[in-house]
């Protein structure tokens, strides 16, 4: 599971690096450029919560084993592809295969261990896999990229999808197969055609400011249009689906509200962040594709470092101390990175600031995902996946298009007074890592007051059974499934 977590995240960040080779084999124009990148993150963005519920519907195990086939023969396609019209295809398919499979693998881990150490141990790990995906993508980008070509980045897949396909039919639990016939009956189609387009057409939007602009049609229109899709798909779901694709009761679950909102900020600003790195890197301190690569390599051991050690500061200090603390120190780390300049060196402008922006992501996103799933009923855990992996990957585009388009607004003012080109981009730079900072700080602020503790009332105390726990859920969600056990690691 964690291994094709980590392959289909790494797709998200690996081509960054090899654009400039695939333009120049492929004879991409410059806003083409972009769609190797746009097309894989659209689908995968889009049919996310349908892959999770597909997962909880038509067998996790099944619909595993399919993604994985998928994502592996896709990849060939993009590695093969010998035109510009024919990759952006294939990266779109494999995007699709990415949204079935990251769901499943989270929810077949969480439908494989029980509530406690077992289970926590797993999302750990899984977590890890997805944080060293995201920060990872540069490094082995820049080795492949420099030492096999650009379709090396596509290529590897096809041995990983296979390993992990003969794996997952080996050692996945037949019994993560069980579904809800009734529910597999009675397909909520038009939930699923109305979530899908509002998710695309929102992260279409999103993704197209980097060339259009906040205010352009361009840009308006489809996100309109995706406003009004999820408006019609909440209403579907709460007055006329007779089996809903997303039951609206599972908000209803203060954990995995306030998880998807923190991993919302989280990716905001540290998804956002390697993509300035990666820049700052190659533009200014003018480092080649490996050796760029090779300067990730301490943030994605911080990453696997503090992803390994989180888990036990969680069963110590409890979710709320290590999810906030976690925030907080991706904030820190962002506001180091602010000082970039074009006569500093990597050591000291980029190195202490992200690692602690990497300590910072390792330790949030376990305390998420662990958040995220507790208390979920094993029937929803497919959904719940699919709720988290939609908010890593829309708060890490609407980030990347925010601060993005405040770096480019601040680095043309700064040359339109006078500055040279560098110091203009690297001041562009700073301002965006800034503004990353201040989302951890929100991202940490909703985790401290969200997760307080509430009074025990009277009634409470007549009855434990229906008791909140801890980490502050609805009474009422006690009927569940275990609901409100405390984490123990």
């Amino acid at each position: 599971m964690c291994l094709a977590q980590f392959m289909v995240i790494l797709d998200v960040a690996i081509v960054n690096v090899a654009l400039p080779s695939i333009r120049g084999g492929l004879h991409f124009s410059t806003t083409g450029l972009q769609w190797v990148v746009n097309a894989y993150t659209l689908t995968f963005a889009g049919f996310l919560l349908l892959g999770g519920r597909a997962a909880d519907l038509l067998g996790r195990r099944k619909v595993f084993v399919v993604g994985t086939a998928s994502f592996a023969l896709t990849s060939l396609l993009c590695a093969v592809s010998s035109s510009s019209g024919l990759l952006l295809g294939a990266r779109a398919l494999q995007g699709l295969s990415g949204a079935v499979i990251s769901p499943a693998t989270l929810s077949i881990i969480t439908a494989s261990f029980p509530d406690g150490a077992q289970r926590n141990r797993g999302l750990g790990v899984w977590a890890a896999m997805g944080g060293l995906g995201a920060s990872s993508g540069a490094l082995l980008g820049g080795i492949l990229t420099q030492s096999l070509g650009w379709p090396a980045i596509f290529a590897v897949n096809v041995p990983l999808g296979a390993l992990v396909v003969l794996l997952g039919l080996r050692v996945i639990p037949k019994r993560c197969d069980a579904r809800d016939a009734r529910a597999t009956c009675h397909f909520d189609v038009a939930g699923a055609v109305l979530v899908t387009g509002g998710l695309a057409s929102v992260t279409y939007a999103i993704v197209r400011t980097d060339t259009l602009g906040w205010l352009s049609p361009g840009v308006l229109v489809p996100l309109a249009a995706g406003a009004a899709l999820i408006a019609g798909f909440w209403l579907v779901e709460s007055r006329f689906a007779r089996v809903p694709l997303v039951p609206l009761s599972i908000f209803r679950l203060r954990q995995l509200l306030v998880a998807n909102l923190v991993v919302v900020m989280l990716y905001a600003a540290l998804f956002a962040m390697w993509f300035f790195l990666t820049l700052y890197l190659q533009q200014v301190l003018h480092f080649d594709a490996l050796e760029a690569g090779l300067c990730f390599l301490p943030m994605t051991l911080s990453v696997f470092g503090a992803s390994s050690v989180a888990p036990r500061l969680i069963a110590r200090f409890g979710l709320r101390h290590v999810l906030s603390a976690g925030m907080l120190i991706g904030a820190t780390g962002s506001l180091l990175l602010s000082r970039v300049s074009p006569g500093a060196s990597y050591i000291a402008a980029v190195l202490p600031g992200g690692v602690l922006s990497a300590l910072g992501m390792g330790l949030s996103l376990v305390a998420g995902t662990i958040l995220a799933v507790q208390g979920v009923p094993r029937g929803q855990s497919g959904l719940a996946s699919g709720l988290l992996n939609t908010s890593r990957l829309v708060g890490g585009a609407l980030g990347l298009a925010v601060l993005s388009t405040i770096a480019a607004g601040h680095t043309r003012g700064e040359a339109a007074h006078g500055a040279s080109g560098l110091v203009a981009l690297t001041d562009g730079f700073g301002l965006a890592f800034a503004v990353g900072a201040g989302f951890c700080v929100v991202g940490g602020a909703v985790a401290v007051i969200m997760l307080r503790p509430r009074p025990v009332r009277e009634s409470d105390e007549r009855l434990p059974a229906e008791r909140p726990d801890h980490e502050g859920l609805e009474a009422g969600d006690a009927e569940e499934e275990r609901v409100g056990e405390p984490v123990t690691v």
